[in-house]
Parts: C-alpha cells; structure tokens; sequence
C-alpha cells in the first residue's frame, strides 16, 4: 500500500479514537488542543525533540492513510531542528508506506553535510519502527548571486469568487453531504473538472492557495507548510486527460520533491500551476510551479505518482 488520494485532508478528519488518543497525548504534555484547522497543524509540527537528533510528532485523528505532505512537512520540521542559521531550499521525499493516525511518528535525523554554504540531513520516519518516509532535505546561507526568471506566471483569475476544492468534490461526489471539513489550506479552483464521465480535459491545472489564518513568524514553519501544500492537487491534474473524476481513479505519490527559490513567506495567495507532461504503466510524471501574486516564482515541484483507473 502506499499514500491514498482520497487521505489528502484527513489529518482533520473526526476520528473517536484517534481524538482520544491525540487529547490523551495532548493533556499528558499540559497542553490543549487547539481550534481551526491551521492552529492544529502548526501544532503538529511543533515536534518534541528526543535526545540527539532525534523527534517525534502526533499523526493526529483521521480517517484512511496519513496525507503525504503533512508527513514531508514534519520531516522538515526534524531536520530544520537540527540546522542553525540557514533556510531550506530543497527536499526530496519517498513515500515507502501508509502512514496511520492516532500512531506517533519518529524522526531521525542524519547530518551528512555541514558546510560553509550548504547542510545536507538525511530524514527517516518511522510508525512502531516501520519506515514510512524518507527524505533529504539540504539548507543554505542567504547570499547575492545570480537570478533570473525565464517564465512567467500564467494568467490566472482572481481567488476571490472562485470555487473552493472542497466543495467542487463534495458536488462531483454527489452532494453536500459529502463534503469534507476545511483543511489548514485554502484551495480555490481556476480550472474545474467536468462532472461528467470520460470528458478528457488538459493536463494541465491551476489552483490558488493560501494558509487558513496567519502563520507564526518562523521562517522554517513557513517553508513546511508550503511544503504541505505542495502536495495538494497535484496528482490529480495526470487524471484530467482520462476523464477520470474521484470515484474513477485510485493514485498514490510515489515521490516527491520541492525546490524553495526564494525566502518563504507563506502568508498571502500562492498561484499553483501544475501539469503531467508524460504517464506510462500507470506512473504519471507531475511538474509544478508556485507563483507569488506579483509573478515572482518561490518553488518548483516534482512528483512521480500511481495512478489507475477503476
């Protein structure tokens, strides 16, 4: 098994036990939880630190597997803890297995590089010691040197008044009652799926973005967030030009890797374009951009996932 793509959000979905678990977890360390999917998030990457190089962080309650990209983000979590002074500018992660809810995940941090300019740590996250994640992720200082930006952001209409994610689902899948609680990001729709069977549209797809609320000013929690959302939607644009709407496919990331081409201030409206350039035997090639609003490009993304028709 490997990462669903039906477990994008299901880091706040209800969960009895896992509820339990996570206050349990929670009252134990003398805190509460807290309200608003953001504010839970950011709690879930405040990892506690275990000795040397070592962390562990609350998978929280939920349905289904654990969402990738909330596992990617707490692996930068762990290795930025290990790194003063720097900013992350590149991780590279492998999804290995499922993740589960309400089952602390570990952290273990190597530092294999610890340079004038650049720190490389090689990440393993483990569920009762089975590997789950593994990820690199490389810092570096802040200097001049060359810059240049060849493309340029799409055209793309404005946020306000678009379709939000969750509510294009719940209508593809038959209703309102189907529709998931808000997640920690906001995702508003430019280009719409058909409701319709078999419509083979582009591969090719662009969604606003941007965090529930006001992050803390914390340059590292900043970038893991980002990360985050990096890994929302992203699959599903190698599914348009089959006409494979949800309940048609079933996909999985495989791997997944971000670049950070600027400092992250993740606090406005973030233009995703991504598009899936190739897909063979079931495996989709996925390349993405992020785009300030005034044009700047502050990441770039790739990823290879499985995907399968029903």
């Amino acid at each position: 098994m490997l990462w669903t793509l039906n477990s994008q959000l299901s880091t706040d979905l209800p969960s009895s036990n896992g509820l339990y678990a996570e206050r349990t977890w929670l009252h134990s360390h003398g805190m509460t939880a807290p309200q608003g999917p953001l504010p839970r998030l950011v709690q879930r990457l405040d990892l506690e630190r275990r000795g040397d190089d070592q962390f562990v962080g609350q998978s929280g309650p939920g349905e289904g597997a654990l969402f990738g990209g909330f596992v990617a983000a707490q692996a930068v979590m762990a290795a930025g803890g290990t790194v003063d002074g720097r900013i992350l500018h590149s991780v590279h992660g492998y999804f290995l297995r499922p993740g589960r809810h309400a089952v602390p995940i570990h952290y273990a941090v190597n530092r294999v590089r610890q340079g004038r300019t650049f720190s490389t740590r090689l990440v393993t996250a483990s569920q009762e010691s089975e590997v789950i994640f593994t990820a690199s992720a490389d810092f570096t200082i802040s200097e001049e040197g060359i810059a240049h930006q060849e493309s340029i952001a799409p055209e793309a209409p404005e946020p306000y008044g678009l379709p939000d994610w969750e509510d294009l689902r719940a209508e593809l899948l038959g209703g309102p009652s189907m529709r998931r609680a808000d997640g920690p990001v906001e995702v508003r729709v430019c280009d719409r799926e058909s409701p319709q069977r078999d419509v083979k549209l582009p591969a090719f797809r662009r969604v606003w973005m941007r965090p529930r609320g006001i992050l803390p000013d914390d340059a590292l929690l900043h970038a893991a967030v980002m990360v985050y959302a990096s890994d929302r939607t992203l699959l599903r644009t190698a599914a348009r030009p089959h006409g494979a709407t949800w309940r048609l496919r079933v996909g999985a990331s495989l791997d997944h890797a971000v670049w950070l081409h600027h400092p992250i201030r993740f606090d406005d409206w973030i233009l995703f374009v991504s598009e899936s350039p190739v897909a063979h035997a079931g495996r989709a090639l996925l390349l993405g951009a992020m785009y300030q609003r005034d044009g700047v490009r502050v990441a770039s993304v790739a990823q290879e996932g499985l995907l399968r028709l029903k």
